[in-house]
């Protein structure tokens, strides 16, 4: 895949450089973070609060999502039009598992929903193929949007993420949220708790991939988790910690809910030491 996932791995045991705002240097080694990648950002300053191995660039999985919505409000597509699920959009490279039936039709903005809420594979690559000039136009929307970012180290191949092309480091990543927090639709679909559709007599319950989302203890304003072998476990979320606006990159997570811990571990230590802003 043009990289070492197990160098990555030693990271694990290194120290994660660290800084912050009001901080004592003997209070920074206590932070320990199971994420290979990771980077928290003042999101109002741009101050680094916390780095781990955030210049490495590695797969993204679902992340790629954000891009994706991007590049689909960006063309004004008409949300309301009638999109259907069909055989082209099973996943045919991983046949991963998708609650989202062949023949089911849903709105574009409902599919949109579906993708970045429950990072539906299906929905994202049926936006992508039913975008103006096919797959292949989209994905060149999404690296021509990348490049407009100023993304160096950012590529896509496709709109879900299961490509493991799909790449980009945790500070173009950080780039990525800042300019899709600036979308409404973004920012409301991948906070909602949940969502449902109707497939002919039935409704289907998509629950939001992020856990977090519902919980009491967080004020989220934009999430997304991604996950494939060799990108591991990821998530981004942007959040309301000590009183200030940050942004989480966590990538390359070990365990199912390792990413959710660090969050956790982030949010506490944070909390304990930098203070509320001003």
């Amino acid at each position: 895949m043009g990289f070492n996932r197990g160098i990555r791995r030693v990271g694990f045991l290194c120290c994660v450089a660290l800084t912050a705002l009001q901080a004592a240097p003997r209070t920074l080694a206590k932070l320990s973070l199971k994420s290979a990648s990771a980077l928290v950002l003042d999101q109002a300053t741009g101050q680094t609060l916390i780095e781990k191995q955030a210049g490495a660039v590695q797969p993204i999985a679902s992340l790629t999502k954000l891009m994706t919505a991007m590049v689909l409000l960006d063309a004004r597509l008409d949300p309301q039009e009638i999109l259907t699920i069909t055989n082209d959009d099973k996943d045919m490279l991983r046949h991963s598992r998708s609650r989202l039936p062949v023949g089911t039709r849903l709105p574009r903005e409902q599919a949109l929903l579906l993708a970045l809420l429950a990072s539906e594979n299906r929905a994202a690559h049926a936006l992508g193929r039913t975008f103006p000039g096919g797959l292949d136009a989209f994905v060149q929307n999404m690296n021509a949007k990348a490049k407009e970012l100023g993304l160096e180290e950012t590529k896509f191949e496709d709109p879900s993420g299961l490509s493991a092309g799909n790449v980009a480091s945790a500070h173009d990543l950080a780039r990525i949220m800042e300019a899709a927090y600036r979308y409404p639709e973004i920012r409301d679909f991948t906070t909602r708790p949940e969502t449902s559709i109707q497939a002919g007599r039935r409704s289907i319950q998509f629950p939001n991939t992020n856990a977090l989302v519902r919980s009491s203890r967080w004020n989220i304003g934009l999430s997304k988790t991604g996950y494939i072998e060799e990108a591991g476990r990821c998530l981004v979320m942007q959040a309301m910690l000590a009183n200030r606006p940050v942004l989480i990159i966590l990538l390359d997570s070990w365990g199912k809910y390792s990413r959710l811990g660090d969050a956790n571990r982030i949010k506490q230590w944070l909390e304990a030491r930098v203070g509320p802003k001003g």
